[in-house]
C-alpha cells in the first residue's frame, strides 16, 4: 500500500465531505439559548358615548297620551350599559308650551353591545295635558320632541 500524501489527504476529505454535502447525508447544526420578552397595550379608555332615541307616534291632542320607547345605538367596539334615563319635552312653537306635558322614562340597567342599534333601554309615557283655562290652539301642528338623555 501507498503512502497517502498530505495533499492526497486534502483530496479525500474534501471528497467525503462533499459526498455527505451532497445527499450521502445531512449535517444539523443550531445554537441554544434562553429568552424573555413581553408585549404591551392600552385598553379602552371606556369613556365612549352612546346615541339614544325616543320614539313615540305623532297625533297627540290635549288629554291624550301616547307610549314612549327608548332605544341606544352604540357604534363604539366595546359594550357598555345605560342606567336611569332623564326625559324633557321641547315644542317647535314658542306658544306650545312643554309644561304642557309629561314624559316619563321608566329604565332599566340595560347592556348595549358594542356596534348594536335600536337595542331597547327603556320606555314611557309622553302625555299631552289638558288645561281647562288655556286655550292650547297654538299647539295644533307644532312638532313635539322628547329629549333623551343617560344618567
Amino acid at each position: 500500500m501507498r503512502k497517502m500524501t498530505k495533499k492526497n489527504k486534502v483530496l479525500a476529505a474534501a471528497g467525503a465531505l462533499a459526498l455527505v454535502a451532497g445527499g450521502g447525508g445531512a449535517a444539523i447544526a443550531y445554537w441554544t439559548t434562553t429568552g424573555s420578552g413581553s408585549g404591551s397595550a392600552t385598553n379602552s379608555a371606556g369613556n365612549g358615548t352612546v346615541t339614544l332615541h325616543a320614539t313615540f307616534e305623532g297625533g297627540l291632542a290635549p288629554g291624550n297620551s301616547t307610549p314612549v320607547a327608548y332605544t341606544a345605538d352604540n357604534t363604539t367596539t366595546s359594550s357598555t350599559r345605560v342606567g336611569a334615563l332623564s326625559a324633557s319635552v321641547a315644542t317647535s312653537v314658542a306658544e306650545c308650551l312643554p309644561a304642557w306635558f309629561d314624559v316619563t322614562a321608566v329604565t332599566s340597567d340595560s347592556l348595549v353591545a358594542a356596534g348594536a342599534t335600536g337595542t331597547s333601554v327603556g320606555s314611557g309615557t309622553l302625555t299631552f295635558n289638558d288645561s281647562d283655562t288655556v286655550n292650547q290652539d297654538a299647539c295644533k301642528g307644532a312638532v313635539v320632541t322628547v329629549n333623551v338623555s343617560s344618567l
